[in-house]
């Protein structure tokens, strides 16, 4: 069985991408864009988030790929930070309205083929687990600073957790389609192994006013992120295009994978109503993916040969009334690795936010 590159590969490969990361840090927390004061918001932010590629528009096969992900989140009201931690916060990302975000998340990823039991076993159609993106689980806790003025938002923080059978993959995924009379899937058995994660991730979101026609609202939303350690490392720029009303009440909406812009939970409506539609593509450089390319100190670990540039295209909708969010995305995706199916993977992603 091929083996995946050595630690020493890794870190040359690593090399090139953490220095994108410092690039795209100093820009997240050297730009000193608006400085004006928003709006304050002494009021927590509660967020529940579901990803999974049978929530969607399109027709298409479930669980394959990057197949569900959860996510609870709580943000702060503005400028209720201990001193201590307020200090740190105007130390690396200035002057603006702080908040602290905090949350769990978890990820799931399988086969296209999941009802092979064994890559190993006689007579299974061209050794498929072989050669593929393996069965992996990861569970996240996040910790982030956040930074607002009136026309961005900077975002600095921590992801620590597990990959493999510690982070419940498989009970949650199989557990769930026992629920609804559905097929188990059948290769758990050879996921990725336990693996500690941790990792540091910065972004920021600018909000930038285009039109305002009889009380329609267009901006544009362009976006640096990146993030370095066991589970990933990448650097990403993206831009968005929202449509609607009362668009300064938010930097729009993030998916769970966004990682270095998930501080975007935190809103506050200007208006009774206030709504988007949008759109938006994102550019991403992969130096290194644990859940791709397997457990970073096992040489003979199930993994894939990543692609180390993927790209996304976003769109959706997302409401806000009575101290509510709600949003609709839907998620296209090339190729994160050699040999996965042609075309754009999809998946759908909904959000509840609620203030209290």
């Amino acid at each position: 069985m091929p083996a995946i590159a050595a630690p020493s590969a890794l870190r040359h490969k690593a090399t090139k991408t953490l220095l994108l990361t410092g690039c795209l840090f100093i820009s997240v927390s050297a730009a000193k864009s608006a400085h004006a004061t928003p709006l304050q918001d002494k009021t927590g932010t509660w967020t529940v988030q579901g990803e999974n590629d049978a929530v969607s528009t399109l027709k298409g096969t479930s669980d394959q790929y990057y197949t569900s992900g959860l996510r609870i989140n709580w943000t702060s009201g503005t400028d209720t930070l201990p001193a201590p931690i307020a200090k740190i916060n105007k130390a690396i990302l200035g002057e603006g309205v702080q908040r602290i975000s905090m949350g769990i998340q978890q990820l799931i990823f399988t086969p296209s083929d999941t009802q092979v039991r064994s890559p190993w076993a006689p007579g299974q159609p061209h050794n498929s687990l072989l050669r593929t993106r393996p069965y992996s689980g990861v569970l996240l806790g996040t910790i982030n600073l956040i930074n607002d003025t009136d026309l961005s938002r900077s975002v600095f923080g921590i992801q620590a957790g597990v990959m493999g059978p510690a982070s419940l993959a498989r009970q949650v995924q199989n557990g769930f389609h026992n629920m609804i009379g559905d097929t188990t899937n059948k290769g758990w058995s050879h996921q990725l192994q336990n693996q500690i994660i941790f990792q540091v991730q910065a972004g920021r979101v600018w909000r930038l006013p285009i039109v305002k026609v009889y009380g329609i609202e267009m901006d544009t939303l362009p976006s640096v992120a990146a993030a370095a350690g066991d589970f990933q490392i990448y650097g990403k720029i993206g831009d968005m295009i929202r449509i609607g009303q009362g668009l300064n009440s938010d930097f729009g909406v993030p998916t769970i994978t966004a990682s270095g812009t998930d501080g975007t939970d935190a809103y506050k409506a200007t208006r009774p109503f206030a709504w988007y539609v949008f759109g938006g593509v994102t550019g991403q450089a992969v130096a290194y993916d644990a859940s791709l390319q397997g457990n970073t100190m096992r040489s003979n670990s199930l993994h894939v040969d990543k692609r180390w540039d993927v790209g996304e295209i976003h769109a959706g909708l997302a409401v806000m009334f009575y101290g509510l969010r709600v949003s609709y995305s839907q998620v296209w995706q090339t190729q994160q690795f050699k040999g996965a199916r042609s075309g754009l993977f999809n998946y759908g992603s909904v959000m509840i936010s609620a203030k209290f």
